[in-house]
């Protein structure tokens, strides 16, 4: 029998005290640790043990719908936007916390990036916390732990996640199968992030945001009306990844659905937070994929500044591509860091034009290029 909480790798001081912990668990913690590291993998185990009749065998229903995030009496919060709002937590905490669960035994509440926690929301995430039901356990995650209010830290137990060393990571997907030169590849590309170097080493495209960011650089490298073009590349790229996942509904809500197809009437609320997840998850979908893409540039500037510089060719990021610069370009440092600025950018607000900041970026890009030359 699988155990899912021994199925978290490289984490074991960390996954030593949430095994400890499940039998009797507190009625809050925080899974703290960069990203990448882990935290979601355990936060996912964590859950299902928690909702496993027998503590997380792997194997039960309990345990398939909690790892793939659909069980009904586990509720998930994130970002709308940059932050968590108030009525967000009211209804997917506050009021879930109050009420019978839909099934039989807890309930837990996963909160991914809790650092976004606006003030307000805080104040009601901190009344659960403050008189929690006996039935509820809430997981917080975050990167930046220092940037929750206190009384809603001192309120969790911390659990701290370490950073992956890039040869763990790249053990770990030899280990699963993959081939070592494309795993390490996917590692660096990933920033020793495991999840996402998994998602770039198993799929069938997983690398095709790399040949759209070097377009783009191809296509700014030849002026201002360049940089425009390859700012329009970016959004109809993305707008296509956007696309490709509304398919993934259907998937999601099969187990709660009759023979006919139709919402089994005790899963309504259920099917609701799916779809409402969905929704988020496509609202944010062109964005992530902007930053993929934009990583890759990022990438690939870094590695052409790195030849440039007489750096040695196994410390390119890209190790299956040469880092020669797209014909009249010219590596400049100050470009990669227009790249990385835009990402910054997108990140830390969403309300900003993403045309507009990617427009921005290439035309310097663009004109760092000319300088040089």
């Amino acid at each position: 029998m699988t155990r899912v909480l021994d199925d978290v790798p490289g984490q074991e001081p960390a996954m030593a005290f949430l095994r400890q912990a499940a039998s009797r668990p507190h009625h809050a913690y925080l899974l703290a640790g960069p990203e990448g590291c882990g935290k979601s993998l355990a936060g996912r185990a964590f859950a299902a043990a928690l909702l496993c009749p027998q503590g997380g065998c792997g194997e039960c229903r309990s345990c398939r719908l909690a790892l793939g995030e659909r069980h009904p009496n586990l509720f998930l919060v994130e970002p709308e936007g940059r932050d968590i709002h108030v009525d967000t937590v009211r209804d997917e905490v506050w009021h879930p916390a109050h009420r019978t669960a839909p099934e039989p035994g807890r309930k837990v509440f996963v909160i991914r990036e809790a650092d976004r926690l606006n003030p307000a929301a805080a104040d009601v995430l901190l009344k659960v916390l403050e008189e929690p039901p006996a039935d509820a356990v809430l997981l917080l995650l975050s990167a930046r732990p220092h940037e929750l209010p206190e009384t809603v830290l001192s309120r969790c137990h911390v659990v701290t996640f370490t950073p992956l060393a890039e040869g763990f990571v790249v053990d770990t997907l030899v280990g699963e199968g993959v081939p070592e030169p494309r795993a390490r590849l996917a590692a660096r590309l990933a920033g020793g992030n495991l999840g996402r170097a998994r998602r770039l080493a198993v799929a069938a495209d997983g690398l095709a945001f790399r040949d759209v960011a070097e377009r783009a650089l191809e296509l700014a490298a030849a002026g201002p009306a360049g940089a425009l073009a390859a700012a329009e590349e970016v959004v109809a790229a993305a707008e296509r990844y956007r696309k490709g996942l509304k398919d993934e509904l259907a998937a999601e809500l099969e187990p709660f659905l009759d023979e006919r197809g139709r919402p089994d009437e005790a899963s309504r609320g259920t099917i609701k937070r799916l779809e409402a997840r969905h929704h988020r998850r496509l609202r944010r979908a062109e964005r992530d994929q902007v930053d993929q893409i934009l990583l890759a540039a990022s990438a690939a500037l870094r590695d052409r500044v790195l030849a440039a510089a007489g750096g040695r060719p196994d410390w390119r990021v890209s190790l299956d591509r040469e880092a020669d610069p797209a014909p009249g370009a010219v590596p400049s440092a100050r470009g990669w860091g227009a790249i990385e600025r835009a990402r910054a950018a997108l990140a830390d607000e969403t309300n900003l034009n993403l045309r507009l900041v990617l427009e921005e970026a290439f035309l310097e890009l663009a004109g760092e290029g000319a300088a040089a030359r």
